[in-house]
């Protein structure tokens, strides 16, 4: 098996070939900032919070999808990057919109322990509070997109775990959202299976279950990885 050798904030680390930088810096016990990314689920680099600085490169790469080198010289905690993910947390609460107050998550959400990493109490950008729908079709479920971060975890569970494939990133630009189905509302795509994985792997409270009111979700995505894992092994999770 080939091997790797690379500095990491000053740590050496090696790591087999193929290993990411997000898994060999998470190896030495640093932790990098990540929304879009969850063990168990394809990385798609969506949310670029696990940029990093590479010695050599002019450009920041995501951690979550660069491949470890022979050689390699990485920084994760540069005032650079620092300020970089301050702003990109700053454009995904004012391009939506999020009153953390009434959230379902508010307390559980992954969007606000990002918040409170990168030191954000306020935004330095105008908020753009855009007209968004909430979709309640389902029986079970329900969706705010006014709440939704595009970070693709529902997409990618319902796909490569259920199997199903009910949902999907319809339009472009401003205009982008998660749909379900063919732009159907939830209720009515016949492919669901009512599993809830999607609500699950939720990172705020876009996904919810009818009936939780402020502060009353409590998804813990971690059961994935066990539920990914049970079937790579053909067991049964717990």
């Amino acid at each position: 098996m080939s091997v790797s050798t690379l500095m990491i904030d000053g740590h050496e680390v090696a790591m087999a070939a193929g290993a990411t930088l997000l898994a060999a810096a998470r190896e030495v016990g640093i932790t990098i900032p990540t929304l879009c990314h969850l063990e168990g689920l394809s990385p798609v680099a969506a949310c670029r919070l696990c940029l990093v600085e590479i010695e050599g490169s002019g450009k920041l790469e995501p951690a979550c999808i660069t491949p470890v080198l022979e050689g390699m010289v990485v920084r994760t905690d540069t005032s650079r990057l620092q300020d970089y993910r301050r702003t990109v947390i700053e454009l995904l609460f004012t391009e939506g919109n999020h009153v953390c107050a009434v959230c379902v998550a508010n307390g559980h959400c992954e969007l606000q322990d990002r918040a409170v990493d990168v030191g954000m109490d306020h935004s330095r950008l105008p908020y753009r509070y855009p007209d968004r729908p909430v979709d309640l079709s389902h029986h079970l479920f329900g969706l705010d997109h006014n709440r939704c971060i595009l970070c693709t975890r529902c997409v990618r569970v319902c796909d490569e775990v259920e199997g199903a494939h009910v949902w999907d990133v319809g339009w472009r630009g401003e205009h982008c959202r998660i749909i379900s189905g063919l732009n159907q509302p939830w209720g009515e795509v016949d492919s669901c299976t009512n599993c809830g994985k999607c609500v699950q792997v939720c990172p705020t409270g876009a996904l919810f279950h009818k009936g939780d009111t402020a502060e009353e979700k409590h998804d813990d995505s971690s059961q994935l990885v066990a539920l990914v894992r049970a079937r790579q092994a053909r067991q049964v999770a717990p």
